[in-house]
């Protein structure tokens, strides 16, 4: 009533329960996600990448969207781009995240190619590779295989603009792990890929 300093206090889209809500899943989804891309980091020997992963999921611009698009099941980077046209968190994200191909999409030396992807440093693959196996975890734990990752990346293989050194270092880890599990490819990454590049001084 107007006048007897009893108005409603005016509620704003965050302060609703239902985003509050989503809000809450939201940080569970992403805190889940950089604890199981932290482990696999961890015994990849890759441990400071471990624990930078996708920080930027934290700030205002990629966290207000991912709880407002929120659906639990998939990546709320897809409900934004079918809403708006494009994903402003997404356009945030990978332009500070190396371990995203799309971080190394440039100009081609080649001017009849146009936009391609660079050839990404051994260690943000395998970042990328972890990135993968825990996305797959997270959005489906209870169909999850070591195959997952692989399945999901046959289906959109062709739509990545990746180098082809990169492109054959993800198959193999993704191939490895699929045929052999995670114990052997793990140990393959810190015996191997990790292991080779640092002796060359080509994991930058």
């Amino acid at each position: 009533m107007e006048g007897t300093g009893c108005e409603a206090k005016a509620e704003t889209p965050y302060s609703h329960p239902f985003y509050v809500m989503k809000w809450l899943s939201h940080l569970r989804t992403i805190n889940h996600h950089k604890w199981l891309v932290m482990k696999n980091c961890f015994r990849c020997g890759l441990y400071m990448q471990g624990l930078l992963h996708d920080l930027s999921k934290y700030s205002w611009t990629e966290f207000s969207v991912g709880a407002r698009y929120y659906q639990g099941n998939r990546s709320p980077n897809n409900a934004e781009r079918e809403d708006k046209g494009y994903t402003s968190a997404w356009l945030h994200h990978k332009g500070r995240n190396r371990h995203h191909l799309e971080y190394w999409i440039d100009y081609s030396l080649d001017p009849e190619q146009g936009l391609a992807g660079m050839e990404m440093p051994v260690r943000y693959v395998v970042e990328m590779f972890c990135d993968r196996m825990a996305a797959s975890r997270n959005y489906h734990p209870d169909t999850y295989t070591d195959a997952a990752p692989l399945q999901y990346y046959e289906r959109g293989k062709n739509k990545y603009p990746m180098h082809p050194n990169t492109r054959a270092l993800l198959e193999r880890l993704l191939h490895m792990l699929a045929e052999e599990g995670e114990e052997k490819t793990f140990r393959y990454i810190r015996t191997d890929v990790l292991h080779n590049q640092k002796k060359s001084g080509n994991g930058e």
